[in-house]
């Protein structure tokens, strides 16, 4: 039983392939942003029944195409980073991020879900979200057991805004491609989502999620001008008047914002982090120091700057846990090699996205899927400028998203 409508969220038919492995897949999207554990285990049960199903059916996906090679690349480098890593600390233990959330993606984008699967799975995604937002607002404003907005499993504030900022967009393109056909209670749904995760945006303070994430609605807008014009000017609009009633109001964000420009530190210290992880680049130039190493490296920062003949001015380096950018982050735990792999696949991301873009013709779904994919490649790409991103729970989310689309990518080519 086919369902084509990116609206009708009944009941899976009894004849889904697959139903446990897609049931493991499910409860680890919904525990994702919220519990460590649970989502550890779900990850396994759902690697280990995928590949008993396909080794049953001796059904592995379709031939094998580039993503898999660099898949392949991308898992394999967090290795051979560790084994030639220049510092020993935890390098082993992060090349297992790359494993976990690479071996997601490859089983996702083979799995090739149907429609209706691909629209419960992102309803698990938009709904935990939501949920575990609840819990945050919980932990911030009434049991102060917090000191900022967080998802719980998630941590940081900066690295949950990473993650709604994503979750944002994928909403934001369900409503936009179910707009004509969706029923009055899914459109409320949708932009209350919208509405809600939009404020936590704002009261988490990140600058570079919220402002991707305005960002990200421009974009959608001049994407969607094939099918309307209508999303362009509505969400021009918002934005203006969210922009306009943020500095009337004095939000929290543009609170820190001005705090910030008059304390001389708008960056908040990025330029400073950034030197640390090039000198440590420059120590361990290829393979760099090991992912999940970088906080180590201000042990060994002022020896490295005397053998580099470089006066070690207190206020050039601030030593931190990560280097607060992507790509500086990479080039310092992952050297040069490490960093063209992760260029590598965000290039080829980009470059699936626009040879795939959408026309008119295409259906809702397309719009939906592609959408989702567009915004976590906009958001790991931008807010990667100055955050970490492609991290534990926001890179899974990610590959997610784009699996999701890749997978529905797949089952219509194989039909055509």
């Amino acid at each position: 039983m086919q369902i084509n409508s990116v609206t009708d969220m009944r009941f899976l038919p009894t004849a889904t392939r697959y139903p446990i492995e897609f049931a493991f897949l499910a409860l680890l999207i919904v525990f994702l942003p919220a519990f460590e554990a649970p989502k550890n285990i779900f990850w396994a049960t759902y690697v280990i029944t995928w590949i008993v199903n396909r080794v049953r059916d001796k059904d592995f996906g379709g031939k094998w195409k580039t993503w898999d090679t660099l898949i392949i690349l991308w898992i394999a480098s967090g290795y051979i980073v560790a084994a030639f890593a220049g510092l020993k600390h935890e390098e082993w233990l992060g090349a297992h991020d790359i494993l976990r959330y690479g071996s997601i993606f490859w089983l996702v984008m083979r799995g090739r879900y149907d429609d209706a699967q691909l629209r419960w799975l992102l309803g698990a995604i938009i709904l935990s979200t939501l949920l575990t937002l609840g819990m945050g607002f919980w932990q911030f404003y009434v049991s102060h057991t917090k000191n900022s907005l967080q998802l719980h499993s998630v941590g940081h504030v900066n690295h949950s805004a990473i993650y709604l900022a994503m979750v944002f967009g994928a909403a934001l393109c369900w409503l936009l491609a179910a707009w004509r056909t969706a029923s009055l209670a899914l459109r409320v749904l949708l932009i209350a989502a919208l509405g809600l995760i939009t404020l936590a945006l704002f009261i988490a303070e990140s600058r570079a999620a919220a402002g991707m994430a305005l960002l990200l609605v421009l974009g959608v807008g001049f994407i969607w001008l094939p099918k309307s014009k209508t999303p362009l000017l509505v969400m021009t609009v918002a934005a203006i008047t969210l922009i306009g009633g943020s500095l009337f109001f004095n939000a929290r964000l543009i609170e820190k914002t001005r705090g910030a420009i008059k304390s001389n530190v708008t960056y908040a210290e990025r330029p400073e982090i950034w030197n640390v992880a090039v000198e440590a680049w420059r120590q361990y130039p290829i393979f760099g120091v090991g992912m999940d190493n970088f906080g180590e490296i201000g042990k060994h920062l002022q020896s490295w700057v005397a053998t580099h003949e470089r006066p070690n001015y207190p206020k050039r380096y601030v030593a931190q846990a990560h280097g607060h950018s992507l790509y500086f982050n990479t080039l310092a735990e992952r050297g040069a090699f490490g960093l063209s792999i992760l260029l590598a696949v965000l290039a080829y991301w980009a470059y699936c996205l626009v040879r795939r873009w959408p026309s008119k013709t295409d259906d809702d779904m397309c719009w939906l899927l592609w959408g989702g994919a567009f915004s976590a490649w906009f958001i790991t790409v931008g807010v990667g400028t100055f955050n970490t991103t492609l991290h534990h729970e926001h890179a899974i989310l990610a590959v997610l998203l784009l699996g999701f689309w890749l997978s529905h990518e797949s089952r219509h080519i194989l039909k055509a």
